[in-house]
């Protein structure tokens, strides 16, 4: 049993008379909490109308039209069995008149750097911001790195220009943007704050994956050495989250071909092990994240499974992991691990392809580009794993997306690309509820031997907990969702290899 844990979204609003104001919850905890609302210390729910609703469970507290009297600190309180958690929203209400100068200058001279995206595409870096659609930064190729006075994308001798190359980006605590360049062997440090990239960090050749440890502050970068990965090394940038200050680690493990660190969430805030392997070795390497020493190898030669990716989930303590497919023959079972024993307890049924948990660890969504199958299991408090269905898609699975749901408030949506289709489909994981959204444009080329590196064709990305803005890319543009209505927001046209994408939250 886990006492609750929650985040309130937003911290604090201001709003004029007449419009409508939501104020929202999310909690988590094992049992799952339930959720009361206090305005000003007294109970919302006896003063429930058609004006005050409280909607998905009671994480939304939603105002239609907001007066004067409505302006107060709104306290959510999560409790379960074993603990209580509570946390305010500020609701201020004033009419234009009256507005402070501070929120004007916030508004209007576009001072908010939060709640964007990050893309990162042939023309170099885009900030877009999904309310309203527009593209709020362009960070041209020719722009300087601030501390070097080198451009983002260096051109080719006789002013040739040539697309910039990203491979994989990663959010550090929404002050800076790391994002690997394989072919100048070097990571970029974006500013979030001042929109602008601050540093260069060079790594050995062709850095290809990044991911953020956020327990001890570090991120790793893969570099394959060479495009047939055939000299690969793994290296850690520690105090990434420091604007300077950060040092550049070489770990000892050799013929590194992936890695896996678990991400955080609510219920689990801190990491102690990774895992390591390469493509030739039936086995994973437990690695401690603080000391960078390796730990153990778990063998899975008597599974006869090669690891090709992992996934982790809390509830139960099981790590899932994608065999990889030795070709014509069918692609074996994923296998269970137990976190606690490290055994195998042995194949994960009869599901391929590769796994995704869902934010909250309940809800596994296995899929590949090769397979037309999607298989969906619900992980119980207990740590029984079920299988709700199998679907036959279309064709292979690009990539996958979770979306809280709007009006349920412990409920999840998938929303999964296409490897060569338009369509984005989309899947309420409790019921197989699902549906197709039409409209979109045909996904971005596939990438040739020359960027090997690339991760899916065609991504898709959430905008957070209490995000409903969902980005996915096409040959020429950027499509965003709006999940809330379930429908296509917009199109940003004229934005080409945009397939590393990055949200930024709260600043």
């Amino acid at each position: 049993m886990v006492p609750p844990v929650i985040r309130v979204y937003p911290e604090t609003q201001a709003q004029e008379p007449g419009v409508a104001a939501s104020l929202r919850c999310h909690a988590e905890g094992i049992p799952m909490p339930r959720i009361t609302w206090l305005k000003n210390g007294m109970d919302v729910s006896t003063q429930m109308s058609k004006q005050l609703s409280l909607l998905a469970n009671g994480s939304e507290l939603h105002i239609g039209s907001v007066r004067y009297e409505d302006t107060g600190a709104y306290t959510c309180i999560a409790k379960n069995e074993v603990g209580v958690d509570e946390d305010i929203s500020s609701l201020f209400i004033e009419d234009s008149a009256r507005k402070t100068l501070a929120n004007i200058l916030w508004r209007e001279e576009g001072l908010s750097v939060g709640n964007m995206f990050y893309i990162f595409s042939d023309d170099g870096i885009i900030v877009l911001h999904p309310v309203d659609c527009e593209i709020q930064r362009h960070l041209k190729p020719t722009e300087k790195i601030f501390m070097s006075y080198e451009e983002i994308c260096p051109q080719r001798e006789g002013g040739a220009t040539q697309p910039c190359q990203w491979a994989s980006a990663v959010n550090v605590r929404d002050r800076y943007i790391y994002v690997a360049q394989p072919a100048l062997s070097r990571v970029l440090v974006v500013d979030v704050q001042a929109q602008k990239v601050l540093q260069s960090i060079g790594v050995d050749p062709l850095p290809a994956k990044l991911s953020y440890d956020k327990s001890h502050d570090q991120v790793w970068v893969l570099s394959w050495g060479n495009v047939h990965k055939s000299q690969p090394s793994l290296q850690v940038i520690t105090e990434a989250s420091t604007s300077q200050g950060q040092h550049l680690i070489r770990t000892p493990f050799a013929g590194v071909d992936d890695f896996f660190i678990p991400p955080t969430n609510l219920i689990i805030n801190h990491i102690r092990f990774g895992f390591i392997f390469n493509k030739s070795d039936p086995a994973v390497h437990k690695v401690d994240l603080e000391t960078l020493m390796l730990l153990k190898t778990i063998g899975l030669q008597s599974h006869g499974c090669l690891p090709q990716a992992m996934a982790h989930t809390h509830l139960g303590g099981y790590f899932f992991i994608q065999c990889r497919q030795h070709s014509p023959s069918p692609a074996a079972p994923q296998l269970l691990l137990d976190s606690v024993t490290d055994a195998v307890v042995g194949p994960n049924g009869h599901v391929t392809g590769t796994p995704h948990t869902s934010p909250d660890g309940r809800f596994l969504v296995s899929a590949a580009s090769s397979s037309p199958q999607l298989h969906v299991q619900e992980i119980t408090l207990r740590g029984e794993i079920q299988t709700l269905y199998d679907l036959n898609v279309s064709q292979g699975v690009s990539d996958v997306a979770f979306q809280p749901s709007f009006t349920q408030g412990d409920r999840y949506y998938v929303y999964a690309t296409l490897e060569t289709e338009p369509d984005l489909l989309f899947l309420e994981l409790s019921t197989g509820k699902t549906g197709v959204l039409k409209g979109l444009k045909e996904p971005p080329a596939p990438a040739g031997p020359a960027r090997a590196w690339a991760g899916p064709r065609r991504i898709v990305r959430d905008s957070g907990l209490f995000g409903q803005y969902l980005l996915t890319p096409a040959r020429e543009s950027l499509f965003l969702i709006n999940a809330r209505q379930n429908a296509p927001r917009c199109e940003v046209a004229g934005v080409k290899g945009g397939t590393t994408v990055v949200w930024v939250g709260e600043v």
